[in-house]
């Protein structure tokens, strides 16, 4: 009778669309909310990877997903902006109201942000709490390689939250993401690096943990924050059902070459198989051609298919106009060149804000952005090509401006506008594989979360793919040379 309750109080023709972050532990929570909902007899998927948390509450506010696994303290300083270390749950919901948010279900642990060290340089420098770090000679603090995810890097309660506290005079070094952290401190590429306390990567690299002695973290206790109209109650035996142990444990499975599905199905079921394959070269091939293979190879096609066209059908006319108009070339040239230099992400990130939403479109129209520069610029340059005498004799037989332009000078610069388009093309490929971070799909929902786990087999599942369809892409858009041509 409960099961029938609960599903009819949340209807199951809709899809419950469940988000995560890009580190483990957020996909690991994600599919066990995933798993629970399904179990409960509710539709449900998880939009994994969704970026950073502007992006996934973005996302939470405008409806495109339901539910996803926070922190108390990332709501406290970074959501609701507010300086307390602690609140209860009551508390936050009556901050989020306003917001159509609300937060419950906790989940039994708290994974707070911390510092790690290798264990023998910590004790070679006496270094045990954070505030011994600015108890060092200068020297030492300068020597000192600090290397921080992006995220970490700039949120109020990550570094500068540190620097304020503890006074630290060290200057942040490399930005790493988070899964490639570790290798490189136990590398020694980096000699601290910012850490999650469930991190199964810290018992298994033998790495130290510096004490927060000045309590600069508030508490990151793991809840669900939802909307409002979210029915929470099929997930309500997942309250306190883990902690920073069986937490960490889970964590340790995903980054040994369990998927993350099968970390969560087995934590459900009380029988996870510890036994994972530990042949990277075996693994590739299976993970290359999984169950996902067809899906992530039609989105990515498709993404990169339709932006490539819009290009075509913006870029060309906008290469013929700065032909035909010179006064508006270096103004139609240099706009178009400006736009190619946006970093990536944060086109993505200014688009999600304007667009008002995360997924397909915001991804498609970054790629229609990054494709125009290739297309205008051939456009404009094939037309200027065109023979001076070719373009006098259509008009002394009488060829009007639009005849000639349509049957002599556009087939004259095809060749030329195609292998633009190729470039376009290619540029697209590549670039969609960021379009994961907005929930987007494709061959890049491998690679971030290869780059979550530190699995280098799960990146080259997803970069091989894209790597080969824009090779194909090369050779069946670039113009192929007749011998006549030679």
């Amino acid at each position: 009778m409960a099961l029938s309750c609960s599903v009819l109080a949340q209807p199951t023709e809709k899809t419950t669309v469940v988000g995560s972050k890009r580190f483990t532990e957020s996909y690991v929570l994600g599919e066990l909310i995933k798993l629970k909902l399904r179990d409960a007899g509710i539709q449900a998927e998880h939009r994994q990877g969704l970026g950073n948390t502007a992006i996934v509450v973005q996302a939470l506010k405008t409806g495109q997903i339901d539910v996803y696994p926070e922190y108390t303290g990332t709501i406290l300083r970074e959501i609701l902006k507010r300086s307390e270390t602690e609140a209860s749950l009551s508390q936050l919901n009556g901050w989020l109201k306003p917001q159509g948010l609300k937060v419950g279900i906790p989940l039994g642990f708290n994974n707070t942000y911390a510092l790690a060290m290798r264990s023998e340089q910590a004790s070679a420098l006496g270094i045990k709490k954070i505030s011994d770090i600015a108890n060092l000679t200068a020297k030492q603090q300068s020597a000192l390689r600090i290397a921080l995810s992006p995220e970490f890097k700039t949120r109020t309660d990550g570094w500068p939250a540190l620097v304020q506290t503890y006074d630290l005079k060290n200057k942040s070094g490399k930005v790493l993401e988070h899964g490639l952290a570790y290798d490189a401190l136990v590398r020694g590429d980096a000699d601290i690096v910012d850490a999650y306390s469930t991190d199964a990567a810290i018992a298994r690299q033998r790495l130290v943990l510096l004490e927060d002695d000045r309590q600069a973290f508030p508490r990151y206790d793991a809840v669900l924050l939802m909307r409002s109209n979210f029915n929470e109650k099929p997930l309500d035996s997942l309250t306190g059902s883990l902690n920073e142990v069986s937490m960490a444990k889970l964590n340790g499975l995903a980054e040994s070459g369990l998927s993350f599905e099968k970390v969560a199905r087995g934590f459900l079921n009380a029988s996870v198989d510890e036994q994972v394959n530990p042949s990277q070269f075996s693994r590739f091939f299976k993970l290359l051609f999984g169950p996902d293979f067809f899906t992530a190879l039609r989105a990515h096609v498709l993404l990169v298919a339709i932006s490539s066209t819009m290009a075509l059908l913006v870029g060309i006319p906008l290469g013929i106009l700065a032909y035909r108009r010179p006064f508006s070339a270096s103004w139609i040239l240099g706009c178009v060149s400006v736009l190619q230099t946006i970093p990536s992400l944060a086109l993505l990130t200014i688009l999600i804000a304007v667009l008002d939403q995360i997924g397909a479109v915001p991804a498609i129209l970054a790629l229609f952005i990054y494709g125009l520069l290739p297309i205008v610029n051939a456009t404009y340059i094939s037309l200027m090509k065109v023979p001076s005498s070719l373009k006098e004799a259509a008009l002394a037989l009488g060829c009007k401006e639009w005849q000639l332009l349509f049957f002599i000078e556009l087939p004259f610069a095809k060749p030329i506008i195609m292998a633009g388009l190729a470039s376009a093309t290619v540029i697209g490929v590549g670039t969609c594989t960021l379009a994961a971070l907005v929930g987007a799909g494709g061959f890049g929902d491998r690679i971030v979360a290869g780059l979550a786990v530190n699995d280098h087999a799960l990146m080259l599942a997803g970069a091989i793919p894209a790597a080969i369809l824009a090779l194909l892409a090369q050779v069946i858009l670039t113009p192929k040379r007749k011998l006549s041509d030679v």
